[in-house]
C-alpha cells in the first residue's frame, strides 16, 4: 500500500512539474513604429546628428584647405614658417578628430542624447510587455524583430497589438 501511494505521489508530482509553459512573441520594430514619441525622438536624433556631422566636416575641410595651401606655398616658406603651418594643420586635424569622438564616440553626445530620449520609451514598452505577460500567464516573451533564430512562429502567439493597447495605441 505504501509503495502504491508513494508511486502515485511521484507520478502526480511529475505531472504537476510538467505543466505547459506559455510563450509569446512581440515585434519591437512594429511596436516602436506605432509609437509617435519614438518616431519624434528618432527625427530629433537625426537632426542633431546631421548638425554635428556638418560641424565635424567643416573643421575637417578647414584642415584640408590649410594642407592644400601649405602644399602650394611650401617652396616659398622658411623652415620656421613650414613648421608653424604643419603644426596648424595637425592641430586642426586633431580638433576634427576630437569633435568626431566627442559627438559620435562610444560615450559621445549622440549616445547620451539617444539614451535620454529613448530610455523612457523603452521602459514604457518593457512595462507594457511585462503587464501582458503577467495578465496572460506567459513565462517568456521573445522579440521577433531581433531573434534571427525564429524561422516560423504562429501569428496567434504574437502579442504586439496587445502591447500597443497597453501603451494606449490601439490597432
Amino acid at each position: 500500500m505504501k509503495k502504491i501511494f508513494l508511486t502515485l505521489a511521484l507520478v502526480l508530482a511529475c505531472f504537476a512539474g510538467a505543466s505547459a509553459q506559455k510563450f509569446a512573441l512581440v515585434d519591437m520594430d512594429y511596436i516602436l513604429s506605432n509609437v509617435p514619441a519614438y518616431e519624434m525622438a528618432n527625427e530629433q536624433l537625426n537632426q542633431i546628428s546631421q548638425r554635428w556631422q556638418k560641424e565635424v566636416e567643416s573643421v575637417a575641410r578647414e584642415a584640408e584647405t590649410l594642407y592644400k595651401n601649405y602644399q602650394n606655398e611650401m617652396v616659398f616658406l622658411t623652415d620656421d614658417q613650414k613648421k608653424k603651418k604643419e603644426e596648424a594643420i595637425v592641430a586642426k586635424e586633431k580638433q576634427a578628430a576630437e569633435l568626431r569622438q566627442k559627438y559620435f564616440g562610444p560615450d559621445g553626445e549622440l549616445y547620451k542624447k539617444r539614451q535620454s530620449l529613448m530610455k523612457p520609451i523603452q521602459d514604457d514598452v518593457y512595462n507594457a510587455v511585462k503587464k501582458v505577460s503577467e495578465e496572460r500567464g506567459y513565462q517568456c516573451i521573445f522579440d521577433r524583430a531581433s531573434a534571427a533564430d525564429i524561422i516560423f512562429a504562429s501569428p496567434r502567439i504574437d502579442v504586439s497589438n496587445e502591447v500597443l493597447e497597453k501603451l494606449g495605441y490601439s490597432k
